[in-house]
């Protein structure tokens, strides 16, 4: 570990001392966001894969260290401070999008150490053969599915004007590649959600799908560890839509998880994190009163609205090494 990253990480683990943890995170709660979780520790590692994956022994160790140092929390009950600073700080997971992984990989270990969780679904990804872009267009430009349909993606993009990075196709190491990669896909993400989705949709098609089907939903949520609450239906970036676009996608994500579970969250969970006060408007006409940003923070009181909840974003990296996590929620502290 790099001395900045060290220094990171010794810092958040002295945070968590008996004398200084009541103090800085007593009467508070943190809501953790991740992604993804793959079998894969080495995969999980690479920058393009680190901000969305966490590896499953990582996953395990994080599992361990949050169970030691707070209580973990449904989501409802975070949001039920009671006033008092003489318990354990706590925090509840959420996981965006409605992955496949998480049933497959996550869910088990969930259930072994009796951690609850709540899972934000993009509604009309569920059940389908629909891929993420970023899991789409990210793996074929990495070479998972052959040169032959890297090079045949990469020239659609140059007729876009999005040519991709050089170094893809070159024989670099692992993680410069990665990095090239992961700067390339940032910068995909400001272009519209169906031009995003075509380019997906042309990519090779996965060895099974990209995201949960409504069976493996219901298991979950029948496990009682698990509850589901929306992320969009298509996934586009709500700020982005136009008013009837908007109000039609916050719509179509409700109905659907209101068909499909026994008792839907009642919070909205913001694709990409993106929010203004026109979204806002549409999920008060929609009956929410509470949503997930991904702004930085600790909830501090009993919010009886609050339409940009602050969360902690969980990487492969502070999973393996939670020092970094306990960190980044010390900064939230200071928010």
């Amino acid at each position: 570990m790099r001395l900045k990253q060290l220094i990171k990480a010794s810092s958040g683990r002295l945070s968590l001392t008996p004398p200084l943890k009541q103090g800085l995170f007593g009467n508070t709660g943190s809501i953790l966001m991740l992604h993804r979780v793959v079998p894969d520790e080495t995969a999980a590692a690479l920058p393009h894969r680190e901000p969305l994956c966490v590896g499953k022994s990582s996953f395990e160790n994080l599992l361990l260290w949050l169970k030691q140092h707070f209580d973990c929390v449904p989501l409802a009950e975070l949001f039920a401070l009671n006033g008092t600073s003489d318990r354990r700080p706590r925090v509840a997971l959420t996981f965006d999008d409605g992955w496949r992984d998480n049933a497959v990989h996550a869910f088990p270990l969930l259930r072994q150490h009796q951690v609850p969780a709540s899972i934000f679904l993009s509604t009309d990804f569920i059940g389908s053969a629909r891929r993420f872009w970023w899991e789409a267009i990210g793996e074929t430009l990495w070479g998972s599915f052959g040169a032959e349909a890297r090079e045949r993606l990469a020239a659609t993009l140059r007729q876009l004007q999005l040519a991709p990075p050089a170094e893809l196709a070159a024989e670099q190491p692992d993680e410069q590649r990665s990095k090239a990669l992961a700067g390339f896909l940032q910068r995909l993400k400001r272009l519209p959600a169906d031009q995003l989705q075509a380019l997906a949709d042309g990519c090779p098609e996965p060895a099974a799908p990209h995201a949960l089907d409504w069976q493996q939903v219901a298991e979950m949520e029948a496990s009682g560890l698990v509850r589901f609450g929306p992320h969009g239906a298509s996934h586009a970036i709500l700020t982005e839509l136009d008013e009837s676009s908007l109000e039609a996608e916050v719509q179509r994500s409700r109905e659907t998880l209101d068909r499909h579970c026994a008792a839907p969250l009642p919070i909205y969970c913001y694709p990409n994190g993106d929010h203004d006060a026109h979204v806002h408007a549409a999920l008060r006409r929609q009956g929410y009163r509470l949503a997930l940003s991904t702004r930085p923070g600790l909830v501090r009181n009993r919010p009886t609205e609050d339409l940009a909840l602050p969360r902690i974003g969980v990487s492969h990296q502070s999973a393996r090494q939670p020092g970094l996590l306990a960190w980044r929620l010390l900064q939230g502290v200071r928010q």
